[in-house]
């Protein structure tokens, strides 16, 4: 027994025995082999219940032990334990009654009646909510930069010191003191451990800082002559050679001026499909020329890189294109422009408007020297030295270079052999071209190189960044892999749509079917631009499910994914796959989809999606017939069904079925809607009669008709989807 159950057994003892801390009055004594220790001597207690009878008849310890007394205990007479046969506390119930307390009793127990149990509820199983223990995607952005310290990183990520230092070794640094500055790849791979996005803030500041060409972008509406446009400047013929007569791609290129300057220039798509690329080119540019068509005026896609270049904050400059044309009309389209929040030179703004002609080359000086001076105001300058920062433009798999880049530098010099680290890729600069093809040994500010010697496809707008050695890019491109990874997940889970169970009376519920396709593309800019059109074509009836996109020819893994999923294969801009592959999808029933084109491209899909809707079952009126004159057949036996009327009708507009339901009408309201049991012309029975005709009908279960009532003939129509193309481009389904 414990010291602790000793002393409450003591404080327990008094004149009218010993009582337990549960409330039972109990006798204490001792044996010579003890364990406990107290002021009394070392005593090895035990506890004895006292009977039932005893209690009543108020007998004390004393009086129960031979040779004990008042508050003396035994020390040579060991006691056994016992132990009450009934559930009553009799002992508990004395003390309580002494004391004016009342005893819990236990009821009588009652046998349960059968006949009064409620049978159990069959409950609809809810199954539990899962709960997200992933943050929001609304990740927290923090801006980094070289130098910094533990101190500062710990302020802006709203993490501890000592858990920042111990991310910084586990990513394999020493760790220091917290006032330590760390590199920016280091404070990236801090960041992205805990869980948070980065900004990298890089210095303009350097020991050489030299004036840079512009960088302008070339925006506008589709076949509004961007391209030809910058074929003029140039003096080439790109597009004559484009497929479809429109540009699908983000090309960049250095354009040598009369005056000796040299632009760059990035020359953007104007359907609607490709919206990210021209957000691309906005993002990169110094200045925008925004191409307007002088016979056509402000379009939609005019309106969305006017908004693109006011996002990127970067001044425009309007070219007012095809001036040679008879319907030209330059004074409405500065009117147009005036109206939506543009404000021009002639009206006292400072966006420079030029009238050219691409076909008669005309306006194009006064295009340079506009350019020239808007570069001029802007003072562009950039740090030359040290590491390079450059932006993505456009991304490709070449069969024997592998994955190119092509990338704008915006300051710094990108030298052959660096390590760099693009988006989530990483990889040592094999070789650096120029957009001609011929080979440099580094890349200035302001000038499109395409960049050899990635391990993998970088996306299209992805940054690239200069590391230092071999180990900290894979280290810097697996963090950035796992940090993608896992926004991608938790974008799926917070995406999806959540399936509320109908109730019955909500009715049938629309039946909606998956189409998935696989997309292949020639560049990473098209993969996305065919993949965000696709992604519009989802309608209530057709789910587009795009499960792969991938750049490069179709391959024979292409078809084995298609045909596992049930998918069709899209592909732009692509070769011919081989003979093999083309077998394989015939045996598969695989079909293959090969477009240059992406409006031709979307409207095949668009029709492919219209034939797969199961469409929507609609009531619609076949047929109406008015009553001119009731007919009763009287007499009839028990077996014939006894007296019935007929309906002598005239079908005044469709065709009246047999086969169809029916509905009364009178006086515009619903009478009667069933079935037709008889329809006869003449004495012939009929299964339809049409415009014009009379006939007699006999409706079921119906003998109410009166002269002048219209009887509807009703059809169950299945009404397909639409595909609706707009002037612009944009295509969607109507349902």
């Amino acid at each position: 027994m414990s010291c602790r159950s000793l002393s409450m057994a003591w404080r327990a003892i008094g004149d009218k025995g010993i009582r337990s801390p549960l409330g039972r009055r109990v006798i204490l004594s001792s044996q010579e082999h003890v364990v406990g220790s107290t002021s009394k001597g070392n005593l090895d207690f035990t506890v004895r219940s006292v009977s039932a009878a005893n209690c009543r008849q108020g007998f004390t310890s004393g009086s129960l032990l031979p040779g004990a007394s008042h508050g003396n205990v035994l020390t040579k007479e060991s006691f056994i334990r016992y132990f009450h046969n009934t559930p009553v506390l009799y002992s508990r119930k004395a003390v309580d009654e002494a004391l004016g307390l009342k005893t819990e009793r236990k009821g009588k127990f009652k046998r349960r009646d059968k006949a009064q149990m409620k049978p159990p509820v069959e409950a609809k199983y809810v199954p539990p909510k899962l709960t997200q223990y992933m943050k929001s995607s609304q990740a927290k952005m923090v801006d980094i930069f070289e130098g910094m310290t533990i101190v500062e990183l710990a302020k802006r990520t709203g993490e501890s010191i000592s858990t920042l230092q111990d991310v910084l070794l586990n990513v394999g640094e020493k760790p220091g003191s917290e006032f330590d500055p760390l590199s920016i790849d280091v404070a990236e791979l801090i960041a992205m451990e805990v869980g948070v996005n980065v900004k990298r803030q890089h210095s303009s500041e350097g020991s050489q800082i030299l004036p840079r060409p512009p960088v302008v972008t070339v925006m506008g509406h589709v076949d509004h002559g961007k391209t030809s446009l910058l074929d003029a400047l140039r003096q080439t013929a790109v597009a004559a050679t484009e497929a479809g007569g429109i540009t699908q791609h983000l090309g960049a290129f250095v354009v040598g001026m009369t005056s000796g300057a040299s632009i760059t220039f990035l020359d953007t798509p104007g359907h609607a499909a490709f919206s990210a690329m021209r957000a691309r080119g906005a993002a990169v540019t110094d200045i925008v020329v925004l191409v307007v068509a002088a016979d056509d005026g402000v379009m939609p896609q005019t309106l969305e890189a006017v908004s693109h270049a006011k996002l990127a904050n970067v001044p425009i400059v309007v070219a007012i294109n095809k001036c040679d044309k008879p319907a030209a009309d330059p004074e409405r389209v500065k009117v147009q422009l005036a109206s939506e929040g543009l404000q021009l030179e002639e009206m006292g703004g400072d966006v420079q408007v030029v009238e050219v002609s691409a076909v008669k080359k005309t306006g194009l000086d006064d295009l340079e020297e506009c350019l020239l001076l808007q570069a001029e105001l802007m003072n562009l300058k950039a740090r030359v030295d040290g590491p390079a920062q450059a932006y993505v433009v456009e991304a490709k798999l070449d069969k024997g270079r592998g994955p190119l880049a092509t990338a704008i530098v915006k300051a710094g010099t990108l030298v052959s052999g660096q390590h760099i680290v693009v988006g989530s890729e990483w990889g040592r600069i094999r070789a650096i071209r120029d957009m001609v093809g011929k080979l440099a040994q580094q890349a200035t500010p302001a000038m499109p190189v395409v960049l050899e010697g990635l391990k993998g496809l970088p996306m299209a707008g992805d940054d690239i960044v200069v590391v230092e050695s071999e180990e900290r890019a894979r280290m810097l491109s697996a963090g950035r892999k796992k940090k993608f990874e896992k926004d991608r997940l938790r974008q799926i889970m917070e995406d999806r749509p959540v399936v509320e169970e109908p109730s019955e009376e909500d009715g049938p519920v629309a039946v909606r079917v998956e189409m998935p396709i696989v997309v292949k593309a020639d560049v990473q800019g098209t993969v996305q631009a065919v993949t965000d059109a696709l992604k519009t074509l989802n309608s209530p009836q057709v789910f587009v499910n795009v499960v792969h996109v991938g750049v490069g020819p179709i391959s024979q893994s292409d078809i084995d994914l298609a045909q596992a999923c049930g998918a069709c294969i899209i592909g732009f801009n692509v070769k011919t796959p081989p003979g093999s592959v083309s077998l394989a999808a015939t045996k598969s029933g695989i079909k293959i989809m090969l477009h240059r084109v992406i409006y031709r491209l979307l409207e095949d899909v668009g029709n492919m999606i219209v034939e797969k809707a199961p469409g929507t079952s609609e009531t619609h009126v076949a047929g109406e017939a008015e009553v001119l004159s009731i007919f009763e057949l009287k007499g009839r036996s028990k077996a014939a069904g006894g007296d019935m009327k007929i309906a002598g009708c005239k079908v005044i507009d469709g065709r009246v079925s047999r086969a169809s339901t029916m509905r009364l009408l009178r006086s515009g309201e619903v009478v009667f809607e069933g079935c037709c049991s008889s329809l006869k012309r003449e004495t012939q029975d009929v299964d339809a009669v049409g415009k014009g005709s009379e006939c007699g009908m006999m409706l079921r279960d119906c003998q109410d008709y009166r002269v002048g009532d219209v009887i509807q003939c009703l059809e169950q129509v299945v009404r397909k989807p639409k595909f609706v193309s707009s002037q612009s481009g944009a295509v969607r389904i109507e349902c």
